[in-house]
């Protein structure tokens, strides 16, 4: 298939219920196995790059890789702009063949925040590309903040449904309590699960969970027993997403899962084949690990059998 809308894609899954993993690539290693876990397991899937990854795979590159392996795949593809925060980033990645495009404009005042959104979006949508944005701040929150603090990190439901009347944006990413990277958190994480029910009321678009990557236990330790220094890595429990998901979450960003996956296997081959010279040998395993993590997150989103059921 060539590559899809992100909003053909969240439109299904807001309008039956389901999760649809983000998942963040940098390279033919990462794009690879992802779509082809997607393939295998009849999900539609997200591909998304950050300003980082383009910087670092360049933007044609990224668009081709993606672009060739969406039409030898079976299932609906969209290419997403993660944290787009650079206008010049944002209009290239419009240009080029992205088919959705985010602007953060999250750090921003309110006011500000809205003026930015819409112009994107005034963009994007002449170009048919679909836009995300945020509001609310992404910070692990845990038992020891205070209530007013925890308050004011989190996304105001009523100030969401403004923020999307007055932008017109396709999806909104909120703030529940996550954070990026793989020490989210410190002692256990608290997830203002209620709130995405409460902004849903309000806001009929998909919503979208940042930072929401398991640091599955299985992948440090492995990680570890091979020379990683990964010690105090905390994630998002499974059965949160879950619960966000049926609260109304649609769209699930993992990152740092892929690159423990990545890591540790690159680490356990180094360790145990210090013959090999051809970096395949290396990439393969490396790939197979990061397919099993998207595998196991489409089930998780309940995304897995979706793809068949779509609108065509």
């Amino acid at each position: 298939m060539s590559l899809v809308s992100m909003k053909y894609i969240l439109d299904d899954a807001n309008a039956r219920g389901y999760g649809v993993g983000a998942f963040n690539v940098n390279d033919l290693e990462f794009a690879k196995a992802v779509i082809a876990a997607a393939s295998e397991a009849d999900s539609p899937v997200i591909i998304q790059a950050s300003e980082g990854a383009i910087s670092y795979a360049g933007l044609q590159p990224l668009v081709a890789i993606v672009r060739s392996l969406a039409e030898q795949a079976s299932v609906p593809v969209a290419l997403h702009l993660d944290h787009g925060k650079s206008f010049d980033v944002i209009i290239g990645c419009i240009r080029h063949g992205f088919t959705s495009v985010m602007i953060d404009g999250s750090h921003l005042p309110f006011a500000e925040n809205v003026a930015v959104t819409r112009k994107i979006v005034e963009i994007a949508h002449a170009a048919g590309v679909t836009v995300e944005a945020e509001i609310g701040r992404l910070a692990g929150i845990e038992d020891n903040v205070a209530v007013a603090e925890r308050e004011a990190l989190l996304t105001d439901p009523m100030e969401a449904k403004a923020f999307v009347e007055q932008t017109g944006c396709d999806a909104l990413a909120v703030a529940i309590g996550t954070s990026h990277g793989p020490r989210k958190f410190k002692g256990e994480p608290i997830l203002a699960i209620d709130l995405v029910a409460r902004i849903k009321e309000q806001v009929k678009l998909p919503l979208v969970l940042h930072g929401a990557s398991g640091v599955l236990a299985d992948l440090v330790q492995n990680g570890e027993r091979y020379g990683a220094r990964w010690g105090g890595a905390k994630g998002i429990p499974d059965d949160a997403v879950v619960a966000a998901i049926k609260n109304g979450i649609n769209k699930v960003n993992i990152d740092t899962d892929m690159r423990l996956a990545f890591v540790a296997s690159i680490r356990e081959t180094l360790a145990n084949r210090p013959e090999l010279l051809d970096p395949r040998d290396l990439l393969k395993p490396a790939m197979a690990s990061i397919k099993q993590v998207a595998a196991n997150k489409m089930k998780l989103f309940d995304s897995v059998g979706k793809a068949s059921g779509m609108p065509r």
